[in-house]
């Protein structure tokens, strides 16, 4: 081999390598782009899973007064499956409604309670909630058992901005009874 040849070869070499070893260099790289992380709390005992619990909090600077509610929003895998059959948030919530009654877990198949509305609804906050904080959840399971954790607090923003607060229920309406008035006497 001559020295040109060599030259030639060694720029062949290193135009061709990146495109040879499948890298994607440049400026439009996916390792450029942002990916936000999952914020959410994660647990695992006994063959189950919980992966990005959060609780869906107020706009930025907003809070959600004492009272009110929230959504909590998180996926689960259980290996062998399972029954979420309750959540209780203590120091939270007065209340945690699983909308539409227990979930049931089938073995090996990840179940997200994302929404668009939120399934799991902590009502009657015992304090006011704003972005940034964390509260306990304690999620009951038929097989597993009881599990508790911290989830954060996240504001309904950013990534969050299509999630869904809970809806309010409608309130009760009473119709005013109508007035029966005696039906006069026929007088002979």
């Amino acid at each position: 081999m001559t020295r040109w040849t060599r030259r030639l070869l060694f720029a062949a070499v290193a135009v061709l390598a990146p495109a040879l070893a499948g890298c994607e260099a440049g400026f439009n790289a996916p390792t450029q782009e942002y990916h936000p992380a999952a914020f959410g709390n994660y647990a695992s005992p006994s063959h189950l899973s919980i992966q990005n619990a959060f609780v869906l909090g107020p706009a930025p600077g907003a809070v959600l007064p004492a009272g009110g509610q929230a959504g909590a929003f998180l996926a689960l895998y259980a290996a062998d499956g399972d029954r979420l059959e309750s959540v209780t948030a203590p120091g939270a919530a007065a209340s945690v409604r699983l909308v539409g009654g227990p979930v049931t877990l089938a073995p090996q198949t990840l179940v997200t309670l994302t929404g668009p509305a939120p399934r799991i609804v902590l009502t009657g906050l015992t304090r006011p909630l704003t972005g940034g904080q964390s509260i306990a959840l304690v999620l009951d399971f038929a097989n597993a058992g009881a599990v508790a954790l911290q989830v954060p607090v996240m504001p309904h923003a950013y990534e969050y901005a299509t999630y869904s607060p809970p809806r309010l229920p409608p309130a009760p309406t009473t119709a005013p009874r109508a007035r029966t008035s005696p039906t006069p006497s026929a007088s002979p």
